[in-house]
C-alpha cells in the first residue's frame, strides 16, 4: 500500500497548517497534507540536485528521505501549535510523530521506515 494513501497520513486533510489562521484570513486553507507533500516534493528536488552533483545517494537512503519528509508531522493534532501547550499539557507532536512511525514500522515491517526513524 502506498504511504500517502494510510490513514495515519490521510488524517492531516483534516488538520490545518496554519491553526485558526483560516478565521481571520479566509483563504487560510493550507493543511499539513498539503504541507507534508510538499516537503516530500522538496525533499526529492535535493535529491536530485545531489545526483545531478555527482553525490551517490543509496537507493535506501533515497527512499527514507522521502519518508522522513513525507511523515515529519504526522504526529501533529487540531489546531497544531495553536493550543498544543493550552489545552493539552507536555503533549509535543514530535514525540506522537515518533510513536507513529514506529507503529508504521513495525505494521509495515521495516525496511525505509526503520532509517526514517
Amino acid at each position: 500500500m502506498d504511504l500517502v494513501q494510510r490513514p495515519e497520513v490521510q488524517r492531516l486533510r483534516r488538520i490545518r497548517q496554519l491553526g485558526v489562521g483560516h478565521l481571520v484570513f479566509p483563504g487560510a486553507e493550507h493543511t499539513r497534507f498539503n504541507h507534508a507533500l510538499g516537503a516530500m516534493a522538496l525533499m526529492q528536488d535535493a535529491l536530485s540536485s545531489l545526483a545531478e552533483k555527482g553525490t551517490r545517494v543509496l537507493r535506501e537512503e533515497h527512499t527514507a528521505a522521502l519518508v522522513a519528509a513525507l511523515l515529519h508531522d504526522v504526529g501533529h493534532g487540531p489546531f497544531s501549535h495553536s493550543l498544543e501547550h493550552t489545552l493539552i499539557r507536555d503533549f509535543e507532536h514530535e514525540a506522537m510523530s515518533r510513536a507513529i512511525l514506529v507503529h508504521l514500522r513495525d505494521e509495515l515491517g521495516g525496511g525505509p521506515l526503520a532509517l526514517a526513524l
